[in-house]
């Protein structure tokens, strides 16, 4: 592993469009392994201008896209293929969307595979009542990872806080990863979330080698309920020891690096995905 410093792009590219500087920028502004931003965090900015909004994250440097189902869907008013060149126009990757999996599923694994998208990931389940609800539920991950690699994608679950609290003398997180089919079933690893549960990072890191092919990078503040979306803040401002995780977490598989942000004290989304986005150019892999 190697460090090395982040190329910027000179004044001289003013002369350009701004389709081509914003694209020139953010390619300038790329390591050896990109991250990328989860859209939920500028969830209230992306409604009104989604376009805009991805152009600014462009600029900041991130280089893939996750989004989620707004208002208007995964697109953001784009049809799929539209949404996946735009989105690359920009010089990023709209690698993967959060969605639900309670309808239309098909529809929309065959919809994010004309975006150009690699994965659907579903965003949760809600806390179940037994370890046979988890069995079932990772009975329909299977499914759903069928369905997604018909359509040339794969399929992922990411999970809260809930899953890694002790149920029946088990950990339900180990039951669903137990009871999917590595083949058809990945897993996105939200480290923020895993955290408030009481849980060590990296030991389920090195549990399950390969099997958590993303993760949510956001921080946690200290001293705050398992259950708080409140406790979510900038990178560097909370407990998570990122620096010390995701070399680990990239050595054991994990390639998508996603940040997210659920809450801003004295400051906007917009400027914490800036933030963001700096704090994550330390951490570069060849």
């Amino acid at each position: 592993m190697q460090r090395r410093k982040f190329l910027k792009m000179s004044a001289a590219a003013a002369g350009l469009s701004q389709l081509a500087l914003l694209r020139c920028s953010s390619e300038a502004a790329q390591s050896n392994y990109p991250f990328g931003i989860q859209l939920y965090s500028l969830r209230a900015d992306m409604p009104a201008d989604p376009d805009g909004v991805l152009q600014q994250l462009a600029q900041f440097g991130y280089r893939q896209i996750q989004s989620y189902e707004g208002p208007s869907g995964m697109f953001w008013g784009h049809s799929p293929e539209s949404f996946g060149r735009y989105v690359r126009d920009l010089g990023m990757d709209p690698v993967a969307s959060h969605c639900s999996i309670e309808e239309d599923f098909e529809r929309k694994a065959n919809e994010a595979a004309e975006a150009g998208m690699q994965y659907l990931i579903c965003p949760l389940i809600g806390a179940q009542a037994s370890l046979d609800d988890y069995r079932r539920f990772a009975d329909r991950f299977n499914r759903c990872g069928e369905i997604c690699r018909e359509a040339g994608l794969r399929f992922a679950y990411h999970n809260h806080h809930y899953t890694f609290f002790e149920l029946n003398g088990e950990i339900p997180h180990d039951v669903l990863m137990q009871n999917t089919d590595p083949e058809l079933v990945d897993f996105e690893l939200d480290i923020f979330w895993l955290v408030a549960a009481g849980q060590d990072p990296l030991t389920w890191i090195r549990k399950y080698p390969g099997r958590f092919a993303f993760s949510h990078v956001k921080d946690r503040l200290p001293n705050m309920p398992a259950d708080s979306f409140t406790a979510s803040t900038t990178l560097g401002q909370g407990v998570i020891d990122y620096p010390g995780i995701l070399p680990v977490a990239y050595e054991h598989g994990m390639r998508f690096f996603m940040v997210e942000q659920e809450s801003y004290a004295g400051t906007t989304p917009l400027e914490s995905a800036q933030d963001n986005a700096v704090y994550m150019r330390q951490f570069e892999y060849t």
